[in-house]
Parts: structure tokens; sequence; C-alpha cells
């Protein structure tokens, strides 16, 4: 027994599935948990309660009761929809998503896959959303759907540019792609953090880079892609059961992704905001958590703070100001290092 224990552990593949499956237990109880705190702080600010019954204290287990719920509905495939593609885009998005947190380190004990070009991969791969929700929108065969996808791609792509560039004045100081590098360089108290560094440059690309991830996770004011009040849900509108759930899970799933490369990036990541007192593996993956859960609060927040965009507004706030700004702050930072 005890060899047959040593070799599984000694193969690399168990090590691989292992390491894979780590995030998934912080999602799942994640996004339960999540989709709870949507309905209470929306509730609250509209001076309401929202869920109270089911489980008892505050309706706690009413995203479980859904969730039983969507396990059960009918799958519905509209009759003159691309079946196929129909079938895989709510996958593919979840894929897209889920993989993203390969590169993201939760403490200095564990991070997926430490790869050098960490921030890299997770820009590159978090692209497969627009190709998901492409795809769901045109398979729909529903014009509310393919309007929707069609937004969502417009919009996407259009605020990857400032994304990548506040990343980038972040990169240019660190002078590595590693998430964990970056992490290790902003170690002791919080005034390390790269967000106090150069200032005001990297600090306004942090509020560049908060603003566009909003755009990237379709969360108002950038929710055009599924507005209810104009084009029904946008791509999702044809979905049902637990495709729709797939689509609705990986928007918080990307909530938290987006969060925590902020947190990463220019809050310390992992790092006590006290130095060494309440630092180490366990303390790590507390700060990490909380400071992401911090901005997953901040975007629920927003929702029901900031009205729709319109789409022309949309580009106007990309294309002639975020992405001037950031061009900015790239300059700035270089020009304090060089100087």
């Amino acid at each position: 027994m005890e060899q047959w224990l040593r070799s599984i552990l000694d193969n690399d593949f168990f090590v691989y599935l292992v390491m894979a499956i780590v995030p998934m237990l912080w999602i799942l109880p994640y996004a339960l948990v999540a989709i709870w705190l949507e309905r209470k702080i929306s509730a609250h600010m509209q001076d309401r309660l929202g869920p109270m019954r089911t489980g008892g204290w505050h309706g706690w287990a009413q995203t479980i009761a859904d969730m039983l719920k969507l396990l059960q509905k009918e799958d519905i495939v509209p009759t003159a929809a691309d079946k196929t593609l129909h079938l895989i885009a709510p996958y593919i998005i979840f894929i897209g998503a889920y993989a993203a947190f390969a590169a993201i380190p939760f403490s200095s004990a564990y991070v997926g896959s430490d790869v050098n070009v960490g921030i890299f991969y997770i820009i590159a791969i978090s692209s497969l959303t627009v190709i998901a929700i492409l795809m769901g929108g045109w398979s729909s065969n529903n014009k509310w759907s393919l309007v929707g996808s069609m937004r969502s791609v417009a919009q996407i792509v259009s605020y990857e540019i400032p994304t990548v560039l506040a990343i980038l004045a972040v990169v240019m100081i660190a002078g590595t792609l590693n998430l964990q590098e970056i992490n290790k360089m902003q170690s002791g108290w919080f005034w390390n953090w790269y967000v106090f560094q150069k200032f005001p440059f990297v600090f306004v690309a942090f509020i560049i880079y908060f603003v566009a991830s909003l755009a990237e996770t379709n969360r108002t004011p950038f929710d055009i892609p599924e507005a209810e009040s104009e084009i029904v849900a946008g791509y999702i509108t044809e979905y049902s059961g637990m495709k729709f759930a797939m689509f609705m899970l990986s928007e918080f799933v990307n909530m938290f992704a987006v969060s925590a490369i902020a947190a990463t990036l220019f809050l310390g990541g992992w790092n006590s905001p006290f130095g060494e007192f309440l630092s180490g593996p366990i303390w790590g993956a507390f700060w990490f958590l909380a400071k992401g859960m911090f901005f997953v609060f901040v975007q629920m927040w927003l929702r029901w703070t900031l009205p729709r965009l319109r789409v022309d507004q949309l580009m106007y706030v990309s294309w002639k100001v975020l992405t001037p700004w950031a061009f900015v702050c790239i300059v700035g930072v270089g020009l304090w290092m060089v100087l």
C-alpha cells in the first residue's frame, strides 16, 4: 500500500492534476457566496432585505437552492440554432475563466504554474471569453443574442488595450512577467506596494486597470452586452439550465480573476500590509483572498450606483480617455526610471 501511494505521489500527472483541482476548491464556494452577496448588497442598497428564508440566517442557502433548480431544468435548444456551437460555448467560456487561475499566486506556497510569462499567459487565455460569447450569440440564431455578442466583442477588444497598457506600467518597474516574483518585490510594509511607487503614474494606471476590468467582465456601467432593458439578456437569451449557469459562473469567476490580478500587481498580492506581522503562507492566502474579495464587493457596489453607458460613450471612454492616459503612465514611469 505504501509503495503504491509513493508511486502515485511520484507521478507528475497526479501532481499536476491535484494542482489543477485546487483552484476549484475555492471557485465553487466563492461563486455560491458571491451570488448570495450580490443579492444582499443590491437589496440593502435599495432599502430592502433580499433572500431571508431559504436556509435560515439571511437566506444563506438561496443560491444552493437555485443551483439545484438549474440542475433539474430542461436544456432547451432553439430549433434553428447551430446545436454544436450552442452546446460548446458555455464550456469554452468557463475553460477560459478557469485556466487563468493557473498562473495566479494564492500565497507564497501555492501557485498553479509558476511560469515566467504569467501575466502574459492570463491576458492571452482570457481572450477565449470573446470567442465563447460570439459563438454563443451567433449560434443561438436570435437577433438579441447576436447584437449582445457583437457588442461584447467590440467592448472586450477595445478595453484590452488600456488594460494591457496599465499592466505594462507595473511590468516596467518589476522587470518580469512572473506574478510570484512581482509579489516578492512588494514584500514589507504597505508603502512598498506598487500602487504607491512612482506616484502618481502607477496609481493612475491602477485606476485605469480597474475601470477597464469592469468592461472586460461586462459589469456595470459596461454591462451593455447583456442589457436586459434593451436586448432581453443579450448573448445568453436562448440559454437555460446548467448552460445558463455556466455563463453566470464564468462571470463571477472572471470578477475574482481580474480582482486577483489587481491585488497582485498593485496591492502586494499575498503580502501582509504590516510587514512581517501576520505574514506566512496561511496568512498570505488570507490577505490575497481578502484583497480580491474587496474588489469583487466594489464591483457589486458599482452595479447599483452607476447608470449603464451608451455604446458611443463606451468607445469614447476606452479610446479617448483610458488609452491616452495609459500611454501617459507608461511614459511617466519610463522617464522616472531613467532619471
